[in-house]
């Protein structure tokens, strides 16, 4: 009976530390350590890299940080100590997460970043980002066609430690600040949450009632920012996202939110486990380490095509 309880102890340890129990070797395992899956893109990551993973013949430690570096840092021990193959990571913040792929590429396991870039080259093997600053582009030109060049608009920005956020505000400035007629009347950080936008964008409201249009981020706050919006009857305002969320895309088909851009999140995630399974086979990518991938407009011509981060044909 003793030895029945310790094994069962030991197995919810195992789950508890955010991954599936498996008494085989992890020598043929790759983790895949993201933000919380309650963000539907980082789900989208997770499970994309999960099925390529398994369709390559390997099994899966699929543990979630919660933005939190420390915590990362903990799953990164969890994953070196397993042995994993490779390690599949959409990271903790651009500065903080160096360190953590660091220890793991000197314990001979090499990491492919998708997402979020670090502050580092040559400590992952590779970094495939969406091409933010162009994807930006894409949303600043239709937010400015919706707004028919003139009006106050509000910006809500992503987590300062992302160097995402700092990218796509350029981008949409680059844009937007060549209309004098277009006035930015508060810039302020949601932090990629929803909550928050919905509170902030409250906060928006209050001092500036004449607001014509909002631009996001990402979809979790351009939803934030909808509700609120909805809730006091603003309907009238134009809300741009990114990130091409399945959520977004609903509002958009029943002329809700306007436009968002995708980022191709799954499809970005199993690139980087084929990477993986190249380098865990040779030695090589045969690719740079860091890769750009196109983002690409999405509004009420071609929403009903999007699925999941991905447009269907």
């Amino acid at each position: 009976m003793k030895v029945s309880r310790r094994l069962l102890v030991s197995v919810c340890v195992l789950t508890l530390s955010g991954f599936a129990p498996s008494f085989a070797s992890a020598a043929d395992t790759i983790a895949i350590i993201t933000p919380s899956h309650d963000n539907p893109f980082f789900k989208a990551e997770a499970d994309g890299a999960a099925a390529k993973a398994k369709e390559l013949g390997y099994k899966t430690m699929v543990m979630v940080h919660n933005d939190d570096a420390n915590k990362q840092n903990e799953l990164f021990d969890t994953a070196i100590a397993a042995g994993v193959k490779a390690i599949i990571l959409d990271n903790a913040g651009a500065d903080a997460s160096v360190a953590a792929v660091q220890k793991a590429k000197d314990k001979g396991i090499p990491s492919f970043l998708i997402d979020r870039e670090i502050t580092a080259t040559g400590v992952a093997v590779s970094q495939i980002v969406s091409n933010n600053y162009q994807g930006a582009q894409l949303g600043a030109e239709e937010f400015v066609k919706l707004m028919k060049e003139t009006g106050n608009y509000a910006e809500l920005v992503g987590k300062e430690s992302d160097t995402n956020a700092g990218i796509r505000s350029k981008g949409y400035h680059d844009v937007i600040d060549q209309y004098s007629t277009m006035k930015m009347v508060a810039r302020q950080t949601a932090n990629w949450s929803q909550t928050e936008a919905y509170t902030v964008m409250e906060s928006i409201l209050q001092a500036h009632p004449d607001i014509k249009g909002v631009i996001s981020g990402n979809d979790t706050m351009a939803m934030g920012a909808y509700a609120a919006l909805q809730a006091a009857g603003r309907k009238d305002v134009i809300v741009v996202g990114f990130d091409g969320s399945n959520d977004v895309r609903d509002s958009i088909l029943k002329d809700g939110i306007k436009a968002t851009v995708l980022q191709p999140a799954y499809q970005q995630a199993q690139l980087a486990v084929e990477q993986a399974h190249k380098f865990i086979k040779t030695g090589s990518t045969g690719v740079e380490e860091k890769q750009l991938m196109d983002c690409i407009l999405i509004n009420k011509s071609n929403a009903a095509k999007l699925e999941t981060f991905a447009l269907k044909p």
